[in-house]
C-alpha cells in the first residue's frame, strides 16, 4: 500500500487549500484515514480522522475550519482547509490504518505535502 499526498503550497492567511491523499495497492474502504501535521521544531499532531463509516473527528485547533472526507471509489481522502492561519504551516501527511484481523495494526504513511501560510 502506498499513499501519495498532493495539493500543498503557499497561501495567504485566510485562504483555502484542499489536500488529497491517494491510496494505491489496496482498497481505501478498508482503512480508517487520518491527517497529521508536523511544523518545524514541533511534534507531529493529529489533525482529523474519518472512519470506514464516514464518522469524522477533528482536533480543536482546526474544528470548524477543516473538513476531512473520503471517496472510496477514487481511493482518495481529502482535507479541505479554510480560514488558514500562519500557525497551520506544516508538512501534512496522511495515514491509513486497519486491523489485519489477527490483532495486529497495519499502518501506512505518505511522504507529506508542505503547506505554508504566509503573507
Amino acid at each position: 500500500v502506498q499513499l501519495v499526498e498532493s495539493g500543498g503550497g503557499l497561501v495567504q492567511p485566510g485562504g483555502s487549500l484542499t489536500l488529497s491523499c491517494a491510496l494505491s495497492g489496496g482498497a481505501l474502504s478498508l482503512y480508517v484515514m487520518y491527517w497529521y501535521r508536523q511544523a518545524p521544531g514541533k511534534k507531529r499532531e493529529q489533525v482529523a480522522s474519518v472512519t470506514r463509516g464516514d464518522i469524522t473527528t477533528y482536533e480543536e485547533f482546526v474544528e470548524g475550519r477543516f473538513t476531512i472526507s473520503r471517496d472510496n471509489a477514487k481511493n482518495t481522502v481529502y482535507l479541505q482547509m479554510n480560514s488558514l492561519k500562519p500557525e497551520d504551516t506544516a508538512i501534512y501527511c496522511c495515514d491509513a490504518n486497519r486491523s489485519n484481523g489477527m490483532g495486529e495494526a497495519l499502518d501506512y504513511w505518505g511522504q507529506g505535502t508542505q503547506v505554508t501560510v504566509s503573507s
